[in-house]
């Protein structure tokens, strides 16, 4: 008998995967649906349970609960499977969810809209050996992220909001070499965001028009600006009208290569040192999505 998996990040939105968690339960147990819950304390052991589970060879269904974090940790072993993925947003960001055009604060309605419907296949990206779903981006955000991982006094998005604070008065462009499809391309910059989704950071439109539906990458390059500028363009990023500003360009490819003395992360998780090449991987996850 087919059986369906429940992975819980009760950590996800400071605790709050925990509560929804035990509310999607609860959905799951009115509907007779017979399941396996996965509720563990770290992301290690999240995905050996995740990997001997898969490995009985009896799960149709995998039902997550967490944040973009999880929402990465499980797409590692359902990309290219037959296994859909219905995912329950509980963390921060929560930005994979908004690329799927579901609701943000309703497990009842997700799971009505997943189970009355087939599962389509939506698109990843892979960087360092690893799928993302969202963006994988380098320069400034992602100096960001280096510096909001060491403070351990503040939690939640306040702490990024201070790696910010340091990190700017200081910060200075990179020079990236990159291949766009084969082209070859040089330009000095302050971020590069390699979308598959629109969004990341819990809502930042960094390429609005981008869809994981669409077999493309959308490649945002902010060049330098000052850090008045900078402060300026910023808060535009949220509603997706920083593409407006002249140091912002935006091109579409299926592969790029980006070297610089930089660090990358994806769907906010370290990948590591630049070099680092990434692909679309067309129709690699089946999943639910909204008005693509």
């Amino acid at each position: 008998m087919k059986r369906t998996l429940l992975v819980i990040n009760p950590a996800s939105g400071g605790g709050k995967g925990k509560k929804i968690g035990a509310r999607t339960a609860e959905l799951l147990h009115n509907r007779n649906l017979k399941f396996h819950q996965i509720l563990e304390d770290s992301a290690a052991a999240t995905k050996d349970s995740i990997n001997t589970e898969l490995n009985k060879g009896d799960i149709e269904l995998v039902i997550l609960v967490g944040g973009d974090g999880a929402v990465h940790l499980t797409i590692q072993k359902l990309a290219l499977s037959k296994i859909p993925l219905v995912v329950i947003p509980a963390g921060t960001g929560n930005d994979f969810v908004r690329a799927q055009k579901l609701p943000l604060n309703s497990p009842d309605e997700i799971l009505n809209y997943s189970f009355s419907r087939p599962a389509e296949a939506v698109d990843l990206g892979i960087a360092g050996g690893e799928y993302f779903a969202d963006v994988l981006s380098t320069g400034f955000d992602s100096i960001v992220n280096e510096r909001a991982n060491r403070i351990t006094l503040i939690r939640g998005r306040m702490k990024y909001n201070v790696a910010i604070a340091l990190e700017l008065p200081i910060f200075k462009p990179r020079v990236y070499r990159f291949t766009v499809d084969g082209e070859p391309l040089e330009s000095k910059a302050m971020l590069i965001a390699v979308a598959n989704g629109s969004s990341y950071g819990g809502g930042m439109q960094v390429c609005p028009e981008a869809s994981i539906t669409d077999g493309l990458f959308d490649v945002m390059i902010l060049a330098p600006v000052s850090k008045i500028e900078f402060l300026k363009v910023f808060p535009k990023v949220f509603s997706g009208k920083h593409i407006s500003h002249p140091a912002v360009t935006i091109r579409r490819c299926r592969e790029i290569s980006i070297e610089a003395d930089a660090i990358a992360y994806s769907d906010g998780e370290r990948v590591g040192p630049l070099p680092i090449t990434a692909k679309v991987v067309p129709k690699a996850l089946l999943t639910w999505h909204r008005n693509l």
